[in-house]
Parts: structure tokens; sequence; C-alpha cells
């Protein structure tokens, strides 16, 4: 059976260097991001802003190895870092006073992923 998952050289880029590092500094953390990441396109997560108002606190850093999509109001100040944004969740995170990092700037500031959820 052929393998599956992204063929974004960008996002295979990102899961390689999620796993060596988790592995390499056992960061369960990460290899649990990278676990996501690399899941075939058909299962690929996409988290409404609507579910993340409903699940996360205010002022919490979160992580959706997905797209975050705009559908719904966010009125809570999140930092939410993700492999892909549409345009209308990101005007509506900064409208909500949240912060938008990719991912490699959030493992780089927070190599341990404490105080962070993963929303999928």
């Amino acid at each position: 059976m052929k393998r599956t998952g992204p063929t974004d050289p960008i996002k295979k880029k990102l899961i390689e260097d999620l796993r060596e590092r988790g592995h390499k500094e056992k960061i369960p953390f990460l290899l649990e991001i990278a676990k996501i990441l690399e899941k075939s396109t058909r299962k690929a997560v996409e988290v409404n802003l609507s579910k993340l108002n409903r699940v996360c606190k205010d002022k919490e850093t979160v992580v959706v190895p997905g797209k975050v999509l705009s559908n719904g109001i966010l009125k809570k100040s999140l930092t939410v870092a993700a492999s892909t944004f549409s345009m209308k969740a990101i005007e509506k995170i900064t409208k909500a006073d949240g912060k938008i990092v990719t991912i490699n700037d959030l493992i780089k500031s927070n190599p341990k992923g404490k105080d962070v959820r993963i929303v999928v």
C-alpha cells in the first residue's frame, strides 16, 4: 500500500525537524505534533474559531497541527500556532487581541511545550 501524507516540502521538513528534535531530546509534545501533522490530507486537522473559543481559556497558548478556519466568533485573547490560517481567521484572532505564530516559532520559544494546549 502506498504511504500517504503531506506532499508540501515545507510541511515535510517541519515534521522531520519535530521528530528529530523530539526523539533526540525526548519531548513527547513535539512527537505528538509531528504525528498529527503527518496524517493524510483527507484526515488533516481543521479547527474553527468557535472550537477554540469553546475549549480554550483566555490568554492561553494553543497549537493547531493543521489549519485554523474562521467559522465562529473568538472572544478570548489567544496565542495560536498552526501550520496554516485562513485570512479571515487571522483577522478575527488579531481583532480579539490574540497573536498568530508559526509552529516553528512556538517551538523555538517553548521547546518543551509547557502550558501549551494541542487542539485537534
